[in-house]
């Protein structure tokens, strides 16, 4: 008994059991090293390759174009001339493009970010009949293609006199805009909590002041976010464009898709309208990447 009892009492050393690790984590972890860091690089440089093609092209003359490729450029630095933007100056055409397309995505944008972040709040914190059944059917918004509602729009845009102009195509480009703006800034917003809500109504806030100085700072992630790829589908647009626009008021897009048919005779033109219609909208993104960054990985979180 007293061996036995012994035997009991002693405790016996731990031993670590080195769990086996799946050849997943394994590949994962090599992936993870500076190799792939290195790889990514490179195919992101090469990625780069046909911007930097286009800019090259933009400051060459039609002539060395015709006569050589962009790369060319690197030996023979002297062919480098801004001659062709400043031809791009004196097309009205493009110039009057570039305006329109301004005209046309600033205002879209500004209405959906605020007619969106309005809704959303709406939808995430107010108590209104039916509420939910209102969000669910802007939601099933999201699976209506826009090629269905052209030729209808179109036609009501006829009638009322709108087909044509600017405002136009701001408006088809808002009401298309705003089902995706209001699902993501509902979603975003429904995540503020409500105690925080309910102290600024405690300190007397009303739903605007409550709106403007509590949910607005808090959802500017999301907001950019929304902005920034409302702006990009807005500025790259070509099907609305070319339904919803006529010569005098068409964007950058359904221009340089005309100077196209005429390819031969205004390359060099061609060239730096591309690259500035380009360029913008990278522009954009970039001034807001970190907005943007933070949002993505907001939502995905929440």
């Amino acid at each position: 008994m007293t061996t036995h009892a012994g035997s009991i009492g002693k405790v016996a050393p731990a031993q670590t059991v080195k769990a086996r690790r799946s050849l997943g984590s394994r590949i994962a972890e090599r992936l993870s090293g500076g190799l792939v860091r290195v790889f990514l690089i490179v195919v992101g440089l090469f990625w780069l390759v046909p911007t930097i093609g286009l800019l090259v092209s933009s400051l060459r003359t039609p002539e060395d174009m015709s006569a050589s490729g962009w790369w060319k450029v690197f030996t023979e630095p002297s062919q480098l001339t801004f001659d062709s933007y400043q031809k791009l100056l004196e097309n009205s055409d493009i110039t009057d493009s570039l305006v329109n397309t301004l005209l046309i995505t600033v205002p879209a944008t500004i209405l959906v970010v605020v007619i969106g972040s309005l809704a959303g709040y709406a939808f995430a914190w107010m108590e209104f009949p039916g509420r939910d059944w209102w969000f669910l059917g802007v939601v099933s918004l999201l699976v209506v293609p826009v090629q269905v509602a052209l030729i209808p729009i179109a036609e009501l845009f006829g009638r009322i006199g709108l087909f044509g102009t600017i405002f136009g195509v701001i408006l088809f480009h808002v009401g298309y805009g705003l089902p995706f703006a209001v699902f993501l800034l509902r979603n975003f917003f429904a995540e503020i909590p409500r105690e925080l809500l309910e102290a600024a109504r405690l300190d007397g806030a009303g739903e605007l002041r409550l709106f403007a100085r509590v949910v607005m700072p808090l959802g500017g992630p999301a907001i950019a976010s929304l902005g920034i790829f409302q702006f990009l589908w807005v500025w790259n647009d070509l099907l609305v464009a070319l339904v919803f626009t006529k010569s005098g008021t068409q964007p950058i897009t359904v221009a340089l898709q005309t100077q196209v048919r005429q390819f031969g005779n205004n390359i060099d033109v061609l060239a730096p309208g591309a690259f500035i219609s380009m360029v913008i909208p990278l522009a954009v993104f970039f001034a807001f990447q970190r907005q943007f960054v933070s949002g993505v990985m907001a939502g995905a979180v929440k």
